[in-house]
């Protein structure tokens, strides 16, 4: 009898094991697994699931329930054209490729097949919605639709700005606006409308989509209909606890805010007012909140056509965002609040809500959606799939490199170092940060005597992990991918 029990228990906790096993393990299987691919321009990771938020994001707090959400992703170069282009290729940065946001992938790299050209290749329907690539007509043969909203890129709505903006000694109008307006009226509104009709065209079709939806809040200017704004109290706003500038940290690390410093009303040099400050941190927030709510009437209506039973989600954002840490605002360095990233994924019958602290880059994303939905991995790409993190396993990566200008970085479970180089590769300036211990990255450990080890251990791993052609100029790395 004993034993009649003992193989019963046996039997049955092997067809548990076996179905659980199936669950994960066939999801290119089933039903033909749609991508939506929503890009948010400048969001950095300050959320309320990342942890205590002041910013009201509702839409991608559920989003996050349903999901993994990364909490150590990184950009692979904190600036817009080039991290899309690396991300988009999964391709390293060097030293002479992708280097700044006017970078083009078919300039750069034309013989590469991107991550949308493989999806189209193996039979997806690929359409771009909004800012996918920085430049619109950037890989256009790797989608059957590319649109952007008409009119001008700064999208001013009020009367003084689009003045400001029309004036050749101002360049700009201000860094930020609050209209009384509906929120069709921005960008973001239509990109969020044509991404539905695409939806409900798409729900009908046999055929699998790669559906991009790159919405351009919150980047600069901080625009969004005033709503947003109301929703906050501006009195309860405050200047991070980083708000300043330490001199242990080499000077080279710290600029000037020059994409800021472009706009009417702020200071070519110096501190903003803690006015002006505090007033582009409530603008923030409230784009947040405006481009958070685009992408719920996105994600409700998924839902409603029942799409989102076999579509995996991805929302990235392209990079981090300085927010008067170190006294910067935007991007441009190796601080982790340029690098570090939003990366939520969902899977349909895999995610769960899970919170994942293994570090990813963004070059692991091309191949994680590759294993996904079951479609060979192309031998160019230089990441490595993060599946088995979906899965809540371990996978022997646990590093990003991310690089801006002469700076390039490399993120471990215990530091972050930087290090600032010439052509020849050879340090002329380093920085290093105690990961769990300063968050704020305050206290650059690089030159102490005691970190010494430490610093030559990480610069040899830095070294032998930024690619192959890291220092070659761009004719030969372009002959080699």
């Amino acid at each position: 009898m004993k034993n009649i029990l003992l193989f019963l228990i046996f039997f049955v906790l092997n067809i548990s094991c076996k179905e659980e096993k199936k669950e994960i393990t066939t999801i290119s299987e089933k039903v033909p697994m749609n991508i939506l691919f929503i890009a948010v321009d400048d969001l950095r990771p300050e959320l309320n699931f990342y942890g205590a938020s002041q910013i009201k994001s509702p839409n991608l707090d559920e989003l996050a329930n349903t999901s993994t959400v990364f909490q150590r992703a990184y950009c692979n170069i904190p600036v817009c054209g080039a991290s899309r282009a690396s991300l988009l290729t999964g391709l390293r940065p060097t030293r002479h490729r992708f280097l700044d946001f006017k970078t083009k992938k078919d300039d750069e790299v034309p013989n590469i097949v991107s991550l949308p050209m493989t999806f189209k290749q193996n039979g997806f329907t690929t359409i771009s919605n909004g800012k996918i690539y920085h430049h619109a007509n950037d890989d256009n043969k790797a989608w059957d639709e590319i649109w952007q909203p008409d009119g001008n890129i700064r999208d001013y709505l009020t009367t003084e700005n689009i003045q400001l903006n029309l004036d050749e000694d101002a360049i700009r109008g201000y860094p930020y606006e609050m209209a009384e307006v509906s929120d069709s009226s921005y960008f973001d509104g239509r990109i969020a409308n044509k991404g539905i009709e695409d939806l409900r065209k798409l729900k009908n079709k046999k055929q699998a989509f790669f559906l991009a939806l790159g919405f351009m809040k919150p980047h600069l200017p901080f625009n969004a209909p005033a709503k947003y704004w109301d929703m906050y109290d501006s009195q309860a706003i405050k200047l991070p606890d980083n708000y300043i500038q330490p001199e242990s940290t080499p000077s080279v690390a710290y600029h000037n805010s020059g994409e800021l410093r472009a706009y009417y009303g702020v200071p070519k040099e110096g501190d903003l007012s803690n006015e002006m400050a505090l007033k582009m941190l409530h603008g923030y927030y409230a784009c947040v909140s405006y481009v958070d709510a685009q992408i719920g009437r996105v994600l409700d209506e998924l839902k409603n056509l029942g799409l989102d039973k076999n579509t995996i989600i991805v929302l990235w954002g392209d990079h981090g965002y300085n927010l008067g840490d170190h006294k910067m605002w935007c991007k441009h360095s190796t601080f982790s609040s340029s690098m570090r990233t939003p990366l939520v994924v969902k899977v349909p019958g895999l995610t769960k809500g899970e919170i994942t602290q293994e570090i990813t880059e963004y070059i692991d994303i091309y191949p994680t959606l590759c294993e996904l939905a079951g479609i060979k991995n192309p031998s160019h790409v230089e990441g490595e799939s993060f599946v088995s993190l979906l899965k809540s396993e371990k996978r022997n990566k646990n590093y990003a490199i991310s690089k801006y200008n002469n700076a390039v970085a490399l993120i471990t479970d215990e530091y972050v170092y930087s290090e600032w180089t010439k052509d020849d590769g050879i340090p002329y300036a380093r920085m290093l940060f105690d990961a769990k211990n300063d968050p704020l990255e305050l206290y650059n450990l690089a030159e102490k005597e005691d970190y010494q080890e430490i610093v030559n251990t990480l610069s040899k791993q830095l070294h032998a992990n930024w690619g192959n052609n890291f220092l070659e100029p761009l004719s030969k790395s372009q002959t080699k991918n």
